[in-house]
């Protein structure tokens, strides 16, 4: 069975929960980082709990939902092993695993619609990583994080 950890900021605590039943639906576990109130709190926070739980394999893949996702997205990246996208619609969401084997999909609850947010999560979950020519540039990224930089 599948496993997911999810996280929200207080702006995405309503579409947070329609994705877990969504998830839910499909037979997906799921483990909910936070927020659980509309209470002001900081997208870095629940970035960061999910992108942890990712490198120590206690799930398979995140879902982060902020405003817009970019805070999200930005925030989780920091995280060596995590490739979070950023998406507003189905071919981005469906690309991201493709071609860039994105283990967090991001998206905005100022953007997105729950009915849209089902359709980016499923053509995510839908998607295999094709491997071949694009893991060549994932471990092109796999050397960035190695590296140390100023």
């Amino acid at each position: 069975m599948k496993k997911i950890s999810i996280g929200a900021d207080h702006t995405a605590v309503n579409l947070k929960a329609e994705v877990i039943k969504h998830l839910a639906s499909r037979g997906i576990d799921v483990i909910d980082e936070g927020a659980h109130s509309s209470e002001r709190s900081d997208y870095p926070s629940f970035a960061s709990k999910v992108a942890k739980r990712i490198q120590s394999g206690d799930v398979d893949e995140g879902i982060l939902i902020c405003g817009t996702g970019l805070g999200m997205s930005i925030a989780a990246n920091k995280y060596k092993g995590i490739r979070a996208a950023a998406v507003s619609e189905v071919y981005s969401a469906q690309m991201s695993k493709t071609h860039n084997n994105a283990n967090v999909l991001c998206f905005g609850a100022r953007v997105v619609t729950p009915d849209l947010a089902a359709k980016l999560v499923d053509a995510w979950l839908d998607a295999d990583y094709e491997g071949e020519r694009h893991q060549k540039r994932l471990d092109m990224i796999t050397e960035f994080e190695q590296e140390e930089r100023s």
